[in-house]
């Protein structure tokens, strides 16, 4: 009988080991439930940054056209071609042309100066937000439907880029990468 006991103990050992060193080399990554309330100072403004440009840029589009604007936002931080955090790309110009075009019109950028959407009781805005908090903790680990995109503009504008090659089209916004820039993340 104690031999059957040290035989199961040892048996039970080896499994959980096993599995353990299997569950290791085979991660999943989970998104997780952020909350913006739990962010640090620093990550509730560049949240805040994250849910204007999806705001500005994408209110009415479906979520997976709202989340491939917030990728291009993140993407363009991690790429090195751009500012280096969020509220910097979005208010970034380029020899004097604004890179999301809400921050150069006078009442959006405005509304964003004096963080009334943030003070009031938008549920659009809040939904907003809400999905930046998920895209801003999960960004790593969910699928990005820009598939690396760092240029977009609505399907009604033509804005005569050259050297972009096309990458996705969600709802009302045509995704691209500049061709000189689509290594990008293998500098990552």
């Amino acid at each position: 009988m104690k031999r059957a006991i040290v035989l199961f103990t040892i048996s039970l050992i080896a499994f959980t080991i096993g599995f353990t060193a299997l569950s290791v080399t085979n991660v999943v990554k989970i998104p997780y439930k952020a909350y913006y309330a739990f962010m640090s100072p620093d990550a509730k403004v560049q949240v805040e940054c994250l849910a204007e440009n999806i705001y500005f840029e994408s209110a009415h589009e479906p979520t997976k056209g709202q989340i491939a604007v917030a990728f291009v936002t993140i993407n363009r931080v991690k790429s090195g071609h751009f500012e280096n955090d969020i509220c910097g790309v979005v208010k970034q110009k380029i020899r004097g042309t604004c890179q999301f075009s809400w921050w150069c019109e006078e009442r959006p950028k405005a509304i964003s100066v004096a963080k009334s959407l943030t003070n009031s009781n938008s549920p659009l805005y809040n939904d907003i937000r809400s999905l930046a908090v998920y895209v801003y903790a999960n960004h790593d680990k969910i699928e990005d439907p820009s598939k690396g995109a760092l240029f977009y503009h609505a399907d009604y504008v033509n804005p005569q880029w050259r050297n972009m090659e096309h990458l996705t089209t969600i709802g009302r916004h045509i995704f691209y990468i500049r061709k000189d820039m689509k290594n990008w993340t293998n500098s990552i």
